[in-house]
C-alpha cells in the first residue's frame, strides 16, 4: 500500500532538545509563534541601534567538550561595534590572564551574547553566532579601511583593547521585560584594563585562604 511522500520537517530555530521538550511540555504552540514573530537570522535597523547603545554584556561560550562559562564584558557606549547587519564585534581589555571565554572561541566558536538595558528600555537582546579572533591592530586597520569609525579608546588613565572578538550573527531576539528590574546608572570613573587590586575587586570572595579542595 503506498503511504505516500514521507515529508521531511520544516526546519526550525533551537536545538533538537528544545524542540523535544516542547512537545514533552506541550509548549510546541507558543513556541513555534515565538520562532515565526520573533527570531531574526541578522540585525534589524532597531536591534543595531540597540546594541550600539549598550555598555554591557554576557557572553556565554564553550569548549570543544561543550563545557560552559558565562561572562561578562562592558565599554563604553556602542563598545560593540555592529559593523553591518550580520556581524558585530567587541574588543577585550586586559584582564585576570585566564582567557576562559577566548580559548573556548578558539576551540568551539559559537557564542550567546545576551544585553540586557536596565535603566531606559528595560528590554533583553539574544544574538547568537559563530565568533573569530583577531588583534586590535589588524581589526582596526580593516576596520578604518572598510569606513570611518571612531577609534574605541577608553579614558586616559586605562589601557586599549587588546584583541577583538567578531561574531557572524546566526539568530537574533527579544528578551522580555517582565523580569528585568529597572536600575538607576551612577556615573563613576572606570579605569579599563588596570591592575589595581581595589579597582578589581580583590579578593572579595576570600577564595585565597580557602581550601583548593573539600
Amino acid at each position: 500500500m503506498n503511504e505516500g511522500p514521507i515529508l521531511k520537517p520544516i526546519s526550525l530555530p533551537g536545538s533538537d532538545g528544545e524542540h523535544e521538550l516542547q512537545e514533552k511540555w506541550n509548549t510546541r504552540p507558543r513556541a513555534n509563534a515565538f520562532y515565526r514573530n520573533q527570531v531574526l537570522g541578522y540585525l534589524n535597523s532597531l536591534m543595531q541601534a540597540f546594541v550600539s547603545k549598550q555598555e554591557m554584556m554576557f557572553v556565554g561560550t564553550a569548549d570543544k567538550h561543550g563545557e560552559a562559562d558565562t561572562s561578562f564584558r562592558a565599554g563604553l557606549p556602542g563598545f560593540v561595534r555592529v559593523l553591518d547587519e550580520k556581524t558585530l564585534a567587541y574588543p577585550e581589555y586586559r584582564g585576570n590572564g585566564l582567557m576562559s571565554s577566548l580559548g573556548n572561541i578558539s576551540e568551539n566558536p559559537h557564542v550567546g551574547l545576551l544585553f540586557v538595558d536596565f535603566t531606559e528600555a528595560k528590554i533583553g537582546l539574544h544574538v547568537n553566532g559563530r565568533a573569530r579572533i583577531v588583534a586590535n591592530d589588524e581589526f582596526l586597520r580593516d576596520a578604518a579601511a572598510s569606513e570611518p569609525v571612531r577609534e574605541d579608546k577608553p579614558p586616559a588613565t586605562g589601557r586599549g583593547a587588546e584583541l577583538w572578538v567578531v561574531v557572524t550573527v546566526v539568530e537574533a531576539y527579544i528578551h522580555c521585560s517582565k523580569h528585568i528590574p529597572r536600575l538607576q546608572k551612577i556615573d563613576e570613573e572606570i579605569h579599563w584594563g588596570t591592575d589595581d587590586v581595589r579597582a578589581k575587586g580583590g579578593d572579595y570572595f576570600r577564595a585565597k585562604s580557602s581550601p583548593r579542595t573539600r
